[in-house]
């Protein structure tokens, strides 16, 4: 890879710092997010795992420091800029966040109607059947939300995620809720996907099996920094306290 397209493709983190009344969250983190990577974020709750994923696509803005994705400085961008950037992020949120009231198929399809709006409906079907499939749920589009198991919800969640071909793809917890069988099939699916789509995958979880079965890479924050960072293997085998208390909290 040439170290132009090394240096656009990544995520960049520095020195950043945010508090809110007073109160220190981030306190100088520094971390860099490489194209085609599963990176996974661990950290006890109220640590700062989803003040720093608010940074980097534009939802908050530092008290210091600075986040550059594909060497474009967030803090920097207007409006416009900010809209563009975030179309390269795609979500799947803890509860997966789907509409009850709508399909699955109008579910999958609303990002692409909201940002595409000159595109056909017969593309817009094409291109949700195409991601449900990539999923594992062809043929779900009839069904509503209520109708769905608590994995199937997340399916849907990472196929609306999907349709905007982002560069980049978050995991809120995806795992939560699920029981074992299941946590292993979406992990999987988010490995698989990785491997196909060469997208860049960000995962926060409390999860350590995910952290086993999916990390290429694994970033611990502890009191407002990146504590540790390496394989998912180093983070296991090390005699670190902090990092031994936190495994076995987790239950793991």
């Amino acid at each position: 890879m040439k170290y132009f397209d090394y240096f656009y493709n990544m995520i960049e983190i520095r020195n950043l710092h945010k508090s809110f009344g007073g109160k220190p969250v981030l306190a100088g983190i520094n971390l860099d997010i490489n194209k085609g990577e599963t990176i996974i974020i661990i950290g006890r709750s109220g640590c700062g795992k989803s003040v720093l994923i608010k940074h980097i696509v534009g939802l908050l803005k530092p008290d210091d420091g600075y986040i550059k994705v594909q060497g474009e400085n967030v803090n920097e961008l207007d409006p416009h800029q900010l809209y563009e950037l975030r179309k390269k992020f795609g979500f799947l949120f803890q509860g997966a966040a789907l509409f009850d009231s709508m399909t699955v198929e109008e579910n999958v399809a609303l990002p692409i109607v909201e940002t595409f709006r000159g595109m056909s409906p017969e593309n817009v079907l094409e291109t949700v059947n195409k991601n449900l499939k990539l999923v594992g749920l062809e043929g779900a589009n009839r069904l509503k939300p209520a109708e769905l198991s608590g994995g199937m919800k997340k399916r849907v969640g990472l196929a609306r995620a999907l349709v905007s071909e982002p560069d980049y793809i978050f995991y809120d917890e995806p795992t939560t809720g699920l029981d074992p069988i299941m946590s292993d099939s979406i992990d999987g699916l988010i490995k698989d996907l990785s491997d196909k789509l060469n997208v860049t995958s960000v995962v926060v979880t409390h999860d350590m099996f995910s952290v086993k079965n999916v990390a290429d890479r694994v970033a611990m924050m502890h009191e407002g920094k990146i504590y540790f960072e390496g394989t998912p293997s180093e983070l296991i085998h090390s005699n670190d306290k902090i990092i031994i208390d936190f495994i076995k909290r987790t239950g793991s």
